[in-house]
């Protein structure tokens, strides 16, 4: 195998799909999964080779994806360092640091860090990217090709901005939903049907996302074509600022990027 995925959740099997799509060959792609049914559906879905524990076959693999939950990070990497020596290791998992990791895998020094989204399932994410230095060019490209089978791809320079990454995209989607809910409750509450008020709330999310793509102007700017004077836009975003709901925004992510700061140290502890 070319490729492996230690992990075969909803996260690896997007990604692998979205290589599949792009014309990778199953036959080279391969992924260690405890779980023997959804081995199974690797297998039968995606054509993909799946193992239940990581052994020789892994020293192969010119990458390794590990995939795996921030809390089995730790067993997973100690178990694959006796195979991972020549590989270039992308974690996924949020959360866990370079450095941590590293010292995990006996002093892996290849290693690229990434923070997916879950629209990524539906080959619509965005990742953040951060490497050492000592990462060269062609592990970089590597990192960012796998990446962007899902979605775009996006390079940081420092790795605590991984952190702010979480906060904003990695949690995002949430976010966007919260709003969605929203939007879908006000207008059942003015009367409309169910169905009508779910599609109004989502359609609208993915025109305007789409217009702001597609048009590359500010947010801003495109809020004021919207907002006529005396109108009815103007009407609502007026009882939104009263209510402050920006600076609530804004402090709510900022609060999601403390917690994955937290969680980053906490899960990088090796027990006492």
């Amino acid at each position: 195998m070319e490729l492996a995925f230690i992990g075969g959740g909803n996260m690896a099997r997007a990604i692998i799909g979205g290589l599949l799509a792009r014309g990778a060959k199953a036959a080279a792609i391969g992924v260690v999964e405890p779980d023997a049914a959804a081995r199974e559906r690797l297998a039968s879905e995606l054509g993909v080779a799946a193992v239940d524990e990581p052994g020789a076959a892994l020293a192969e693999a010119a990458t390794l994806v590990f995939a795996v939950k921030p809390q089995q990070m730790r067993e997973a990497a100690r178990a694959c360092a006796p195979h991972a020596s020549r590989a270039l290791v992308v974690s996924i998992a949020a959360g866990i640091r370079i450095g941590d990791l590293a010292r995990w895998l006996g002093g892996h020094e290849r290693v690229v860090r990434a923070m997916p989204n879950t629209p990524a399932l539906v080959h619509a994410g965005v990742t953040g990217l951060f490497a050492r230095p000592s990462v060269g060019a062609r592990d970089r490209e590597a990192a960012a090709a796998l990446l962007a089978a899902v979605g775009e791809a996006i390079w940081f320079d420092r790795e605590e901005d991984l952190d702010a990454v979480t906060a904003v995209s990695g949690s995002g989607p949430a976010y966007v939903f919260y709003a969605i809910e929203a939007l879908e409750q006000a207008a059942r509450e003015l009367g409309l049907a169910e169905g009508a008020s779910r599609s109004l709330a989502l359609w609208t999310f993915v025109g305007a996302t789409k217009l702001a793509i597609e048009r590359g102007e500010e947010p801003a700017a495109l809020r004021a074509q919207v907002t006529s004077k005396g109108g009815t836009t103007e009407r609502a975003l007026e009882v939104l600022e009263q209510a402050r709901v920006k600076r609530a925004f804004v402090e709510a992510v900022k609060a999601a990027c403390e917690r994955s700061r937290e969680l980053g140290a906490a899960l990088g502890k090796d027990p006492a």
